[in-house]
């Protein structure tokens, strides 16, 4: 999932920034940088395995739900950026790596990941092209909110209000698209393998937890577990864009990834912990850009691409955390006017 810079015409604004940021080095791998990521996500893991097993029937092991639901995104954080190319050279590697980190990891399917996210990235918020502003639970614009019936006509009216409940159910969500998609879709690539990984991934995890905790807890702790990772996931992705320009025309490439997407700055003390925390994607402008980018070059990619913004007249949103869950929440709002009217 690679933007062939050679496509774009040579003196376009978007060239041009491309050749600045490839002076900067920006666009090279970091193969150590990764080589540390799998390493602490492989031992934090392990520790929280280990905690699971020692532990047995104790209330503490909530608290290793919570950890695992971290775990858990940022494992599908890393296959993110395997999907990109970020990480590996071949299509192969990046393959065989995102579906044991994706399928068997975290039980969601690369295949039907990849295919709906490469939609995304062309066209960011665009309704009809993006699968991320299709409506559903949610509507993103009022039109798709005075088109909804049944409940989704109940949820959509009070959808800011009921927007991180919903989260709650959006690692689960994810799951049964994947499935879905990988029945329903001819052209992604080994679907009996994923099909197959996925089942490895649901037996051993829920194995574990009814061979391990009393029947109750383990209820409780799949419970905390997923709807923490759907917040997670949820809290991280959402307010990328939601809120932001949606196109309903042709744009250049350089203006379609900018005006559309939003990044997420942290405090003095706090905007390292946010990059940690999001996997990169708060620096959303640049991934946009160049999503083969690796997330390590991503921070000093932002005071290059902001500059030329400024430059050629591109408007660059950056906002804080809260600030951007509040812009996200009040389009949501305003999207469901029509039904409270």
């Amino acid at each position: 999932m690679t933007i062939d810079t050679a496509t774009v015409a040579a003196g376009s604004d978007f060239a041009r920034l491309s050749r600045r940021v490839a002076a900067h080095g920006l666009l090279e791998r970091r193969p150590a940088y990764y080589a540390t990521r799998f390493a602490v996500l492989g031992a934090g893991l392990a520790a929280l395995g280990a905690a699971f097993l020692l532990l047995g029937d104790s209330p503490w092991q909530l608290l290793v739900a919570a950890l695992a639901a971290v775990a858990y995104g940022q494992t599908a954080l890393l296959a993110h950026d395997v999907a990109h190319r970020q990480v590996f050279r071949t299509r192969r590697a990046a393959e065989i790596a995102g579906r044991l980190l994706g399928n068997l990891g975290i039980g969601m399917s690369y295949g039907w990941w990849m295919d709906h996210h490469t939609r995304h990235h062309a066209n960011p918020n665009h309704e009809g092209l993006d699968p991320d502003v299709d409506p559903g639970a949610l509507a993103f614009t009022p039109e798709q909110a005075r088109r909804s019936r049944g409940v989704a006509r109940f949820v959509q009216r009070h959808q800011a209000g009921l927007f991180f409940p919903i989260l709650t159910l959006a690692g689960l969500d994810l799951r049964r698209a994947s499935v879905q998609g990988l029945l329903g879709a001819a052209t992604i690539r080994r679907r009996g393998l994923e099909l197959g990984l996925m089942a490895a991934h649901a037996v051993g995890y829920l194995g574990a937890l009814f061979l391990v905790l009393p029947p109750g807890l383990a209820v409780a702790f799949f419970v905390v577990h997923q709807c923490l990772f759907g917040v997670y996931l949820g809290s991280i992705f959402a307010p990328n864009h939601k809120g932001m320009e949606m196109p309903d025309g042709k744009l250049d490439f350089l203006r379609k990834q900018v005006l559309t997407s939003r990044n997420v700055r942290g405090g003095r003390y706090t905007d390292r912990l946010v990059h940690i925390a999001m996997g990169g994607l708060n620096h959303q402008i640049e991934h946009h850009l160049f999503p083969s980018m690796p997330t390590a070059n991503l921070r000093a990619a932002r005071a290059v691409v902001r500059q030329y913004c400024a430059e050629v007249g591109v408007s660059y949103h950056e906002t804080g955390l809260v600030a951007s869950w509040r812009e996200m929440l009040g389009h949501l709002h305003r999207a469901g006017e029509p039904l409270r009217s």
